[in-house]
């Protein structure tokens, strides 16, 4: 898909300690009155919305909204039998919010730019070699195993590696500021590098809390 094909207004679906990436496809369960209306709009035009996280310390009936979302395309769609949609989303590129749209529409409607994101529509043509990754898995099995998370890693050992780092980053139980970092690193190296440094901040909690004890 062409910049110029992109929408410049998207209705936006706000998720908390939720994210997706260009390239990667996610399942969504809609249910909520006001999204079931966003998502029959949306279906009878371009069928694309935005994901955006609200800010985790705004408790106001219309919450804050990070800047950086990513737009995504609605390629799958099942109604169920009591009246919910199951959507599969797949990201299309990341966008800023230049501002909010005031409409009658119950749900929120944003006006965006992808100036920063332009690299998003081609996939990145450099690979990160499995030995980049392997402490980063190992701080990741621990981590995820210590939250009660089950992953099938070697399913994701046999996956493309940058289509790895996204599931990790998107099925992992960092916070959502955590997330928005991740969403927003520049490219998958800087995002693998943010890992890291979050895991290593976990790590060394857990080391605290243990001397202390």
């Amino acid at each position: 898909m062409k910049k110029q094909d992109l929408p410049k207004t998207i209705p936006v679906f706000p998720l908390s300690n939720f994210i997706i990436f260009p390239h990667t496809t996610v399942p969504l369960n809609i249910f909520e009155p006001r999204y079931i209306e966003m998502i029959n709009d949306s279906m009878k035009t371009n069928k694309m919305i935005g994901l955006i996280q609200p800010k985790s310390n705004d408790d106001s009936s219309i919450p804050g909204l990070h800047k950086i979302g990513c737009l995504g395309k609605i390629i799958n769609f099942k109604d169920t039998s009591d009246g919910r949609y199951m959507i599969e989303l797949n990201g299309i590129t990341r966008f800023t919010i230049t501002k909010e749209i005031k409409d009658t529409k119950p749900y929120r409607i944003c006006e965006i730019n992808y100036d920063n994101f332009e690299l998003d529509l081609t996939p990145e043509k450099k690979k990160l070699k499995f030995s980049d990754l392997e402490s980063i898995f190992k701080d990741l099995k621990l981590f995820f195993e210590k939250k009660g998370y089950i992953i099938n890693w070697k399913s994701l050992e046999k996956q493309d590696l940058n289509e790895t780092i996204n599931a990790l980053a998107m099925a992992s139980p960092f916070s959502l500021e955590e997330k928005q970092i991740l969403l927003e690193s520049k490219n998958l190296e800087a995002r693998k590098d943010k890992i890291s440094e979050i895991l290593t901040t976990y790590n060394f909690d857990n080391f605290q809390n243990t001397t202390i004890q």
